[in-house]
């Protein structure tokens, strides 16, 4: 199992120099380390940026000018949304998201206290909060992270064979996702669950608990190498 926590390592699931939050990921060991974070990160990132190349249309936000942000969407702070990012129609940024360059927010999707990799797309009926996205990911239509458990206890993250448990102290927590990760439709990413890199979902996946890298997480919840 030792290889498996390394696997979900933030320096082995991400390449983080496709995120600004490489700065605040890089003290941490585990990538939920960091979710109590992102606001305040936010905060003092922000005031970093140019009002040449970031528009700062209210408190807490900076969306940068070659991003396209549609009339219906609401942003709210703090929230930083990077180059070439596009946010659809009546998408929801609640605030706490620091989305990435080349991204796209979708039709109706709900953003809160996340960290979105460049290159990444939630772009149909999206539910993504207490996450983590890494670069190049895709959440297919419908699919969403559950970020509370419906005992309201705290959340750990557990591998598959329960020989791995983390107690995270945090009772927000939905889903670490590791670069190039594919979600299938209409999965529902449980609280506590990380995914390895490279991996698939299956669509109409109830996904729980650690995902090797490299996997397929097929219909039933069968895990099987990519290999």
């Amino acid at each position: 199992m030792s290889g498996l926590l390394e696997q979900i390592k933030i320096i082995n699931m991400y390449s983080l120099d496709h995120t600004a939050a490489k700065p605040m990921l890089e003290k941490y060991e585990y990538p939920w380390e960091a979710l109590g974070e992102i606001s305040d990160y936010i905060l003092e990132y922000g005031k970093t940026l140019s009002l040449e190349d970031y528009d700062h249309p209210s408190e807490d936000v900076w969306i940068h000018k070659t991003a396209k942000v549609f009339s219906s969407a609401y942003i709210g702070g703090p929230c930083i949304i990077g180059a070439g990012t596009e946010v659809r129609q009546c998408a929801f940024v609640r605030g706490s998201a620091l989305v990435g360059e080349n991204c796209v927010v979708g039709n109706s999707t709900e953003l809160k206290n996340v960290i979105i990799f460049d290159n990444v797309q939630v772009p149909h009926y999206n539910y993504v909060g207490d996450s983590i996205l890494g670069y190049k990911s895709h959440m297919g239509a419908g699919s969403i992270t559950s970020n509370v458990k419906s005992d309201k206890t705290l959340v750990h993250v557990k591998s598959q064979d329960k020989t791995v448990d983390i107690d995270t102290g945090r009772k927000k927590f939905g889903a670490m996702l590791g670069d190039y990760v594919e979600v299938g439709c209409n999965s529902v990413l449980n609280p506590g669950t990380v995914i390895g890199k490279n991996s698939n979902i299956y669509p109409l996946s109830p996904v729980r608990g650690i995902v090797p890298e490299g996997s397929i997480y097929k219909t039933g919840g069968a895990v099987v190498s990519k290999e």
